[in-house]
Order: C-alpha cells, then sequence, then structure tokens
C-alpha cells in the first residue's frame, strides 16, 4: 500500500516535470533566449544531450528508447 503511493507520486512528480520543460520548451522557442524567467537554455541543453546520445550509437539509441518508454506511460 505504501509503495503504490510512493510510486504514484514519482509517477506525478516525472508528468509534472515533463510538463514543465515542454513549456519551457516551447516558451524559448516563442521569446528565445531573452525569455527572463527561464533559468538557462533549455533548448541547447536537450540538443546536447540528443548529440551526447547520437555520439553513443547503440548505447546512445537503447536509452533514447528507455527514456521514450519512460515518458510516454
Amino acid at each position: 500500500m505504501l509503495m503504490d503511493n510512493i510510486i504514484g507520486w514519482v509517477r506525478k512528480l516525472t508528468e509534472a516535470g515533463v510538463a514543465v520543460i515542454a513549456l519551457a520548451v516551447v516558451v524559448q522557442i516563442i521569446f528565445g533566449d531573452d525569455a527572463a524567467f527561464l533559468p538557462g537554455d533549455i533548448l541547447g541543453s536537450l540538443i546536447e544531450i540528443v548529440s551526447a546520445l547520437g555520439g553513443a550509437n547503440l548505447v546512445g539509441l537503447v536509452a533514447a528508447g528507455l527514456i521514450y518508454k519512460i515518458f510516454t506511460r
């Protein structure tokens, strides 16, 4: 029972985090790097992550698949 509650909270926090990241990406696309309320270059960070996964070849492909599976539940 307690473990189900913890898993539920983690799932909700993950969904909220993904929603915040998506919102930050949209805001940065609209307003550019000058969006005063964003704490850094969100798009640049995402591009670096994708580049790192691309440079890792098969390991990167597996990691990208796992990340996709986690976020599409």
